[in-house]
C-alpha cells in the first residue's frame, strides 16, 4: 500500500554521508520534530534528476525555508558516497542527502519502481513530500516519465 497524507513516515534505516563516513539514521527519529521537504529520484546523476530535480531544490532552498521548511532532504536508491558526490556536483550545502541503498525506505512507502529494463533494478519512483514532525503533510507522486508535481516549484505552491 502507498503512503498517504496523514501517515507517519516508516521508521526504516537510511544512510547519511558524514566527515566520519556513512552514518545510519532512523527515519522515524530523523524526521521527528521538524518540517522537511523531501524529494526522491530514481537515481543520482541520471539526466532529469541532475538537470532539473536537484537544481530546482538548490535554487529554491531559500524560498522553501522562508515558507517554514527547516530542512531539505534528497533521497535515491544509491549508496551514501554517490549521494554525497551528487550533492557536491550540484553545488549545495542546503540539501541533506539520505541514501536508501537497499530501497527499504521506498519499499516501506509503497513507492518502488522496476528500472531493470534500464539496468537499474529496483528503484524509487520520482516523488516529493512535506513531512511535518514525522507525518506526511503533502505527497506528490509523478506519473512514469513525468517531472511536474515533484518539483521544488510545485511544492512552493503548496506551502
Amino acid at each position: 500500500m502507498t503512503i498517504s497524507v496523514g501517515d507517519k513516515v516508516p521508521d526504516v534505516t537510511l544512510v547519511k554521508a558524514t566527515a566520519d563516513g556513512p552514518q545510519q539514521v532512523q527515519a522515524g527519529e530523523y524526521f521527528a520534530g521538524k518540517k522537511v521537504a523531501l524529494f526522491s529520484v530514481p537515481g543520482a546523476f541520471t539526466p532529469t534528476c541532475s538537470a532539473k530535480h536537484l537544481p530546482g531544490f538548490v535554487d529554491k532552498a531559500g524560498d522553501l525555508k522562508a515558507k517554514g521548511i527547516e530542512e531539505i532532504v534528497g533521497t535515491a536508491v544509491n549508496d551514501a558516497f554517490v549521494m554525497e558526490a551528487w550533492n557536491k556536483s550540484g553545488g549545495s550545502d542546503d540539501i541533506t542527502m539520505l541514501a536508501d541503498g537497499n530501497a527499504d525506505f521506498v519499499e516501506a512507502l509503497g513507492l518502488t519502481m522496476d528500472g531493470s529494463g534500464y539496468g537499474m533494478g529496483k528503484r524509487g519512483q520520482r516523488f516529493s513530500m512535506v513531512i511535518n514532525d514525522g507525518v506526511v503533510e503533502q505527497l506528490n507522486i509523478e506519473a512514469p516519465g513525468d517531472f511536474k508535481v515533484s518539483s521544488a516549484e510545485y511544492m512552493l505552491g503548496q506551502l
